[in-house]
């Protein structure tokens, strides 16, 4: 049946309300962190945005080669947050996007065998990484809510109380709303918390009156790419654990529009990240992928079309080329940014303790995985001097934590999980294991 132009049109906003907040707040933490100016961060938001659109309409859309041909929506993951900041403060922005270009083109190489290869990435695996990157996050997110690192009225009870406001706004969202309002918790806690900030006269809109209407986003806009080993093997990394979470998604939405997936299927919707990836390293945008949070939308909607997902691209192209849109967004005080980032991150974080749920911790070596590289990749965070004594091609490689104790947990998983013990008779009645 055909559905009317302007309910198309309000599902398709709908969408982008739902998944606006995580797809704005990632470049304003990561412009934030490693120092971009005003404009700039008027900028990354943009293409950011737009960015978005191109990604959902690739992986909606469904050829021979890419798209997998589901009604899902695609934005930059918080997974590579962490790891884009650390590269940025380290290597700088040019370091970011190399990392970007080169982890797009992988995906897009091996989208087909990446199946077969998620043998590697068990959630022993993932949850480890993911539950890393989360609370080494959390760092950023308080000093925010302090009012940032090197800001004159750090740690005041103005700033402190503003955060925590936001935060309890959240928290106080989910607890008495549901549906498509707890949805967009954040969007509204970050919103109500600027509104407050504008009495408090913590908010100036100069960003927004010196914005263009209009702009054209260009390729390579922070300068040329430049490649470095410990950034590439980061994104890679981030790139993988991303894989992960998109084929939950798509098992997910498949089995709302009741629809069998093949390893096909598959292999060209890695595909279409990929290229999505590739794009947002050659605009400098992020790393995309499938954003679980819009799958409850089509729950509560009944709407599977896929042309309210076109129409959601569509929306979010046209907000990208309009920078007054995204200066808006980086009016937000960073206190109110901190709280709601600690309610995004600890989110993060409690996601991969839920893909360590699935872990059969019965087995003692699953607790040793996430033992050791959990504690070897915050203790590499907490101690960044700690390898600085091994030759500099080695320390390139241990001087992040999440590529440490990622590292860590896949070589462990190999060891235990890949080639477990087997018990050999060495006697009548007696067996020991080898």
């Amino acid at each position: 049946m055909k559905q009317q132009p302007v309910k198309v049109f309000s599902l398709g906003l709908q969408h982008v309300l739902a998944m606006y907040a995580a797809a704005v707040v990632v470049p304003l933490i990561v412009g934030g962190a490693i120092g971009l100016t005003g404009e700039q961060l008027t900028y990354l938001v943009s293409v950011d945005i737009l960015m978005c659109g191109v990604a959902t309409i690739l992986q909606a859309f469904s050829n021979r080669f890419f798209g997998i041909g589901l009604p899902v929506v695609l934005g930059c993951t918080f997974t590579a947050v962490g790891p884009m900041i650390a590269i940025g403060s380290q290597y700088g922005i040019s370091a970011i996007y190399g990392a970007i270009i080169v982890a797009g083109i992988f995906l897009i190489v091996f989208a087909g065998f990446l199946g077969k290869l998620m043998k590697f990435f068990p959630p022993v695996v993932t949850g480890s990484v993911v539950t890393i990157i989360g609370i080494t996050l959390v760092p950023v997110a308080m000093n925010d809510m302090a009012g940032g690192i090197g800001s004159d009225d750090f740690g005041s009870l103005s700033n402190l109380g503003l955060a925590f406001l936001v935060l309890t706004i959240i928290i106080g969202i989910y607890k008495f709303f549901t549906g498509f309002i707890r949805s967009i918790s954040i969007l509204l806690g970050l919103v109500i918390g600027t509104v407050i900030a504008g009495f408090m006269g913590q908010i100036s809109f100069q960003a927004v009156a010196d914005a263009e209407w209009f702009h054209v986003v260009q390729p390579f806009h922070f300068g040329a790419p430049t490649f470095e080993l410990t950034p590439i093997i980061t994104m890679l990394l981030v790139v993988l654990v991303g894989v992960v979470e998109a084929a939950g998604v798509y098992f997910a939405v498949a089995d709302i529009c009741n629809r069998k997936l093949t390893e096909k299927d598959f292999a060209k919707g890695y595909r279409a990240e990929g290229i999505a990836i590739l794009f947002g390293g050659i605009f400098n945008a992020f790393p995309y992928t499938t954003y679980s949070q819009n799958v409850g939308l089509i729950q509560l909607s009944g709407v599977k079309s896929r042309s309210v997902i076109y129409t959601c691209g569509g929306i979010l192209i046209t907000l990208g080329f309009i920078p007054k849109v995204a200066a808006l967004t980086t009016v937000i005080p960073k206190p109110v940014m901190g709280g709601a980032m600690l309610a995004m991150f600890g989110m993060v974080m409690a996601y991969g303790i839920k893909m360590l749920a699935k872990v059969d911790f019965a087995k003692q070596e699953n607790l040793l995985i996430v033992a050791c590289s959990v504690g070897i990749g915050l203790g590499v965070t907490a101690v960044p001097g700690f390898f600085e004594h091994l030759p500099e091609n080695l320390r390139i490689l241990t001087s992040n934590g999440i590529v440490v104790g990622g590292f860590m947990a896949v070589l462990l998983n190999i060891v235990f999980n890949l080639f477990p013990r087997k018990d050999v008779k060495i006697g009548k009645n007696v067996k020991v294991a080898s």
